[in-house]
């Protein structure tokens, strides 16, 4: 199954959103889990596409 990042990034953004409203400690390391995530997705593209054969 090959699921396209521009499914993933608005899908993790949503979890993040309902996790902050339900636990409000947690936004500190929610966001920078996310934008480490987000940064490595930017930096190595590679590493999270399937060859196309």
């Amino acid at each position: 199954m090959h699921m396209n990042f521009i499914l993933i990034q608005p899908l993790v953004a949503l979890l993040i959103g309902v996790l902050i409203l339900l636990v409000p400690r947690l936004l500190n390391y929610l966001i920078a889990i996310y934008l480490i995530f987000i940064g490595l997705v930017g930096l190595f593209p590679h590493l999270f596409t399937h060859p196309t054969i």
